[in-house]
């Protein structure tokens, strides 16, 4: 059985001036325009949208997404729990090849749970996306299968550092650093990663991202670390964003922000943030807030907070 996949956009009366959201209707056929609109109705409830009574459970999903300049932003956020999948276009790394990635567990004020990658700078410091914020937070280290947790180190954050002009809307500096409540014993398992510097301006090469992410709409996170290739492109307004971009459906997917874009030379030269379509039917953007613009901030959060 085929299952299309049709999206409609339009402005939702309970936003104001608030972002747009994006409601996706998954069918068994094509549906009229009215039949979505009978179907898929958008309600407040503390913040979150989701599907009416009056529509299909089975079928009916909503994403959030932030419609800027034309551009629809998808966060690279997931709030499920852990199953079998892979990153977007990837495949499963060599178990413990990648040991500076970090599985960061949000736990919300309101209750609820979600998941985003990050890295190891230190024994002490933890870098990730700004959007990745919660209440509290759990860090996974040392972690290949989510199924085996023989080795793994299970550690808390004591403070978390967003950069404090981080712009949820835009996502524009969307960095943070996480300072641990203890220190990471490092080993074959668990080490750190080397951060970019400024280079000759020049794109980096041969770059790859990791995760536990989800590998489409709709899936659940990876029970195992997978990764993808991304050749990153001379986009200006990305440039001038601060951001790095790859194009193409091959990426990070949802729960693989916060993660790192490692390149050639084997350093961290981004973080992983969203993801964005000019339209629903067109290729994705894949955005990655450039660690060399931010390389004297990192430094200065982790030398003023060095000691416990």
């Amino acid at each position: 059985m085929k299952i299309r996949v049709f999206v409609r956009l339009w402005r939702c009366s309970l936003c104001g001036s608030r972002p747009h959201h994006l409601h996706m209707q998954i069918t068994q056929g094509r549906p009229s325009v009215s039949n979505i609109m009978k179907y898929l109705k958008s309600e407040a409830v503390s913040d979150v949208f989701h599907c009416s009574s009056g529509s299909q459970p089975a079928f009916c999903l909503i994403m959030f997404a932030h419609f800027n300049l034309a551009i629809l932003t998808v966060l690279l956020i997931l709030h499920d729990q852990v199953h079998a999948g892979e990153i977007i276009g990837g495949h499963e790394t060599v178990p413990h090849s990648r040991p500076y990635m970090v599985l960061l567990q949000q736990n919300k004020a309101n209750g609820h749970s979600g998941h985003c990658g990050g890295f190891l700078l230190n024994e002490n410091f933890v870098l990730t996306a700004a959007h990745c914020h919660a209440e509290t937070y759990k860090i996974f280290l040392g972690l290949h299968n989510y199924h085996d947790m023989n080795g793994v180190q299970h550690l808390h954050v004591e403070k978390a550092f967003p950069h404090d002009d981080y712009d949820a809307n835009t996502f524009e500096n969307d960095i943070m650093v996480l300072k641990l409540k203890s220190k990471a014993e490092f080993n074959n398992k668990v080490k750190s990663i080397a951060l970019a510097d400024h280079g000759d301006g020049s794109l980096p090469q041969s770059c790859v991202v990791s995760g536990w992410g989800r590998t489409k709409e709709g899936s659940h996170m990876s029970l195992k670390l997978l990764e993808a290739n991304v050749t990153l492109t001379d986009d200006e307004r990305c440039a001038m964003e601060m951001f790095y971009c790859s194009k193409g459906e091959t990426g990070p997917g949802k729960g693989d922000s916060g993660g790192p874009l490692v390149c050639g030379d084997g350093k961290a030269y981004g973080v992983v943030s969203t993801s964005s379509s000019p339209t629903p039917s067109a290729s994705s953007i894949h955005r990655y807030t450039k660690i060399p613009t931010y390389k004297v901030w990192i430094d200065s959060i982790i030398n003023g907070n060095g000691k416990y």
